[in-house]
């Protein structure tokens, strides 16, 4: 009684604090513009803070590669720091810091994005440095080479190196035969030693182009005035060629699959990869619903019976990729409490499955995991970084006006639809196991748990529970 209390006292908070239903909270305030060139801008106006925050987002990431040169679009992004002859190498860095911002960068399965942070009246900064690596980026041996090292050991500290990581990697290959999404966004390590200069301009030449891009800037600025500035930045740039389309679509799956990976560890940890589809799909709010369901906080189904009551899990986590460009995951995961093996903990994620096919979640519990969802996705608002992230993501995924319909479609969903989809989707047939076993090696250490880092609802973060090592921040 006193969970369905708590979870009707944060409903009705949230319908206080929440925008009208129905209210339009992005449609009504972005201010949208494509450029002749097919540059495209996606500009919100937030006066709270005299500062902004500029994100120039790519269409292109492990998605688009093909086989023998993939982790392309991960290097090329660790290449635009390197300079260019109007800014030389290191010189952006430089710039933005003596302007007090901050900046990075992370590359994803969809997408390769730039941002910096600064005050409001210095986003002039962030623009014109963004149009010039556009397009004039040095590449050279003498800068390709040594780079090409550093991303060789990157491999290494968070691939190779972590067990978790590692089963991640081997799981997403296992879970897509055809589609793109089974190549690592780092790349693999073979294709990283053959990686030739020429296949990296010619990646850049066919992907780093205005009609293959698009700005998101959140703050204190006019935007208007802002678009005008954009304009003059990079409408001057020739529209380039039109990126090949990614074609591959993922059969129906033949069956259940399972990859046991041995590395040096001290704990077994299991994964589960269902093949889903993404937010366009009619079933995407219940699928949203379902993974709160599961793994929302410590009152939700898998903490409680696999952490707390159970004790055989340090951590049990659900992620869903409703934003991925194309259909990708839902995703189960474990990382057992000493003692426990690897074939009891799994037995008890699947249970859980079972559980909610066979019976729909209480009203309690839906009324819970709405309320999570609906506060999670209030709160990232007050974030203009997370704000210019949601606009973002839901472009690459499609477009930003589907953010207005996230809520409404979430409160929409019902505890039989959530039972549905977990008898759709959380087959056997669909399910893709991976099973991390310790190899014998008295000095290796547990494997840490996988935890995404914070994001919005409705826009993950780059990382996450089989987002492929390579793609977070610099």
């Amino acid at each position: 009684m006193k969970r369905r209390a708590l979870a009707s006292v944060l409903l009705l908070s949230l319908a206080l604090a929440s925008p009208a239903r129905g209210a339009a909270l992005y449609a009504d305030q972005v201010v949208e513009r494509t450029l002749p060139n097919g540059f495209k801008m996606l500009l919100l106006e937030d006066h709270k803070a005299p500062v902004a925050v500029v994100q120039v987002w790519y269409r292109v990431g492990g998605r688009n590669e093909v086989p023998g040169v993939t982790g392309l679009s991960h290097m090329l992004e660790h290449m635009l720091f390197k300079g260019t002859e109007k800014y030389p190498n290191g010189e952006y860095s430089r710039i933005i810091a003596r302007n007090g911002g901050d900046e990075n960068a992370f590359t994803s399965d969809d997408a390769t994005t730039y941002f910096a942070k600064l005050a409001a009246d210095r986003i002039d900064v962030e623009i014109g440095l963004e149009a010039d690596r556009m397009r004039n980026v040095i590449l050279s041996e003498e800068l390709f080479e040594p780079e090409r090292q550093v991303v060789t050991e990157e491999r290494r500290m968070r691939v190779d190196d972590q067990p978790t990581a590692y089963l991640f990697e081997t799981l997403t290959a296992a879970t897509f035969l055809e589609h793109p999404y089974r190549q690592p966004v780092i790349g693999w390590a073979s294709d990283i030693a053959g990686w030739k200069l020429t296949d990296l301009r010619a990646h850049y030449d066919q992907y780093y182009q205005p009609n293959n891009a698009f700005l998101v800037a959140v703050g204190d600025f006019d935007a208007e005035a802002l678009a005008k500035k954009i304009e003059a930045s990079f409408g001057p740039i020739p529209r380039g060629p039109e990126p090949p389309p990614v074609r591959a679509r993922e059969q129906e799956p033949r069956g259940p699959v399972r990859v046991l990976v041995e590395r040096p560890a001290k704990l077994p940890f299991i994964a589960v990869n269902y093949r889903v589809p993404n937010l366009r799909h009619a079933d995407s709010p219940a699928l949203e619903v379902l993974e709160v369901v599961l793994s929302g906080g410590k009152s939700s189904r898998l903490y409680r019976s696999l952490v707390e009551d159970g004790r055989i899990a340090l951590d049990a986590s659900a992620g869903y990729a409703r934003t991925a460009r194309d259909d990708k995951t839902f995703t189960l995961s474990a990382q057992a409490q000493p003692g426990i093996d690897a074939e009891r903990m799994e037995r008890a994620l699947l249970e859980q499955v079972e559980a909610i096919q066979t019976k729909a979640p209480s009203d309690a519990e839906l009324a819970r995991a709405k309320a999570q969802i609906e506060s999670s996705f209030i709160f990232s608002l007050d974030s203009m970084f997370y704000r210019a992230m949601l606009l973002g993501t839901y472009e690459i995924a499609g477009s930003w006006r589907d953010i207005d319909e996230y809520l409404p479609a979430v409160r929409k969903v019902t505890a039989d639809d959530v039972q549905r989809v977990a008898r759709t989707w959380l087959t056997e047939k669909n399910r893709v196991t991976g099973v991390l076993i310790p190899a014998k090696d008295e000095s290796a250490e547990a494997p840490m748990p996988v935890v995404p880092p914070l994001a919005p609802a409705g826009a993950p973060a780059p990382d996450g529970p089989g987002a492929a090592p390579g793609t977070g921040v610099r």
